[in-house]
């Protein structure tokens, strides 16, 4: 065994210089097939693909060339069946890695979305800084990095906020239900178009959307240029603080929620007996009970308490008066 090392040593030696000189040979061929495409943003993703491609086919064939090196009685038919049955055993215990690479490729094919793309993604939200064939990183706008398997993003849906050169914001405001509505939205339109930032084609509008329980609900909606994160936030505020200052000095009401309560005396006698109830519905033809304030209610409960305790009428305390 020693002697059969010893004659191998010179073949070994060999194999591993061609296999590392396949192995630089690979590395340049990715690096000069994604120069090629590094300015052109839509064959970009192409190039990492077939980079990637070249640089795995380049390493087999190395691969193959050095085991022939060392084996000199070793076939390429040998190699093809090795290749087949160690392709399946691989497939079988690397199913997950497989897809994710798959997947990969095919969102680098298809394009779906870029690098430096800002997309929505379930719970994530960032900026696309690398397109793996195992996975995609995206970076937060809190600074943060995730790694999301490349087989997510292929089977569920994402959210791609840049895809377009333009974005349409959107937002309710509420306005009482006293004010004018044409007035109310002629203002809206007016501090939207005073907006530095706000596109004036396509046209910005606003609509009733809602009649809701305290307000008359308006659909601000405008488009913006770009649509990245950042600027979409600055645009905003400035077009709400635009809007609430403008409403605000022309006397339209941005009103608060409101509820009313309605209180009665319900007992088992009067329970389900409309006519002795006043819960918020018509009273009917009989007798309509009146309704009582918090002070009426506590004289009532301070005279039944001294009744109770037989000692005759009561003078009403301050508190109760009030």
């Amino acid at each position: 065994m020693v002697n059969g090392i010893i004659i191998l040593l010179p073949n070994v030696v060999l194999a591993l210089i061609v296999f590392v000189i396949f192995f630089f040979v690979a590395r340049a061929i990715k690096k000069i097939v994604r120069n090629l495409t590094r300015n052109r943003r839509q064959a970009r993703n192409l190039g990492m693909v077939l980079g990637r491609l070249a640089q795995g086919t380049t390493i087999l064939v190395g691969l193959f060339i050095a085991l022939t090196i060392v084996i000199p009685s070793l076939k390429a038919n040998d190699l093809v069946q090795l290749l087949g049955i160690s392709g399946v055993a691989i497939g079988f215990a690397f199913r997950d890695i497989l897809q994710n690479f798959l997947a990969g490729i095919l969102i680098l094919l298809t394009e779906p979305f870029q690098i430096d793309d800002q997309i929505v993604f379930k719970d994530f939200e960032g900026t696309v800084e690398n397109i793996e064939t195992r996975a995609t990183t995206i970076r937060t706008y809190d600074g943060r990095r995730i790694v999301i398997p490349n087989s997510e993003l292929f089977t569920n849906s994402v959210t791609v906020n840049t895809a377009f050169e333009n974005r349409r914001l959107e937002y309710d405001i509420g306005i009482g239900y006293g004010d004018d509505i044409d007035e109310a939205r002629r203002l809206i339109l007016e501090a939207i178009h005073e907006t530095d930032g706000a596109l004036k084609t396509p046209a910005p509008d606003a609509i009733v959307v809602e009649l809701a329980d305290s307000t008359v609900n308006i659909r601000a909606r405008w488009w913006v240029q770009p649509p990245r994160r950042a600027d979409v936030l600055d645009l905003q505020d400035r077009v709400l603080t635009n809007i609430k200052n403008k409403l605000t000095v022309s006397g339209i009401d941005l009103p608060f929620p409101t509820q009313q309560i309605l209180f009665h005396d319900q007992t088992e006698a009067t329970d389900g007996d409309r006519t002795r109830q006043r819960e918020g519905w018509p009273a009917g033809k009989g007798k309509v009970p009146q309704s009582r304030s918090i002070s009426r209610s506590l004289n009532r409960l301070a005279e039944i308490k001294v009744q109770g305790n037989g000692s005759g009428s009561m003078k009403p305390t301050p508190a109760a008066e009030e």
